[in-house]
């Protein structure tokens, strides 16, 4: 029961549930570069952004946890390091995929930030009405 709990909890934050970013992901990501940018104002975007990044990989952790205490049936010893450094690396190849396809022009991303630094969610809203229309 643990580890289902666990490994869903952890498909809610990882990139493999795209569709819950705005319900999940992007909240909390949102609250850890506030907490930030309490203690240094310039830092909210790209606090936010390792944020996002941050939950995408506790996502993967978590998911790997919870397989592994669903399929186990003998307690045995874990390497948090190494499962730690596979998170990081799954999730920084996941990143640079995603960078190279926004940079190839392959993913359009809508123009959230204004030129003076305000968010416009006008183009997000637009695009979400146009996806469950």
């Amino acid at each position: 029961m643990r580890g289902g709990l666990v490994f869903g909890i952890g498909y809610m934050l990882s990139p493999l549930s795209w569709w819950n970013d705005l319900v999940f992901n992007l909240p909390v990501a949102y609250g850890f570069g506030y907490v930030v940018s309490r203690f240094a104002p310039e830092t909210l975007i790209p606090c936010t952004i390792a944020g996002y990044w941050l939950s995408n990989v506790l996502g993967i952790l978590m998911m790997q946890w919870g397989v592994l205490d669903v399929v186990q049936n003998q307690p045995q010893p874990r390497h948090l390091k190494r499962e730690l450094l596979a998170s990081l690396a799954t999730s920084t190849v996941y990143t640079v995929v995603i960078l190279a396809l926004v940079q190839f022009n392959v993913l359009q991303l809508p123009e959230l930030i204004a030129d003076d630094g305000s968010i416009n969610l006008r183009p997000l809203m637009s695009w979400l009405d146009s996806v469950w229309s």
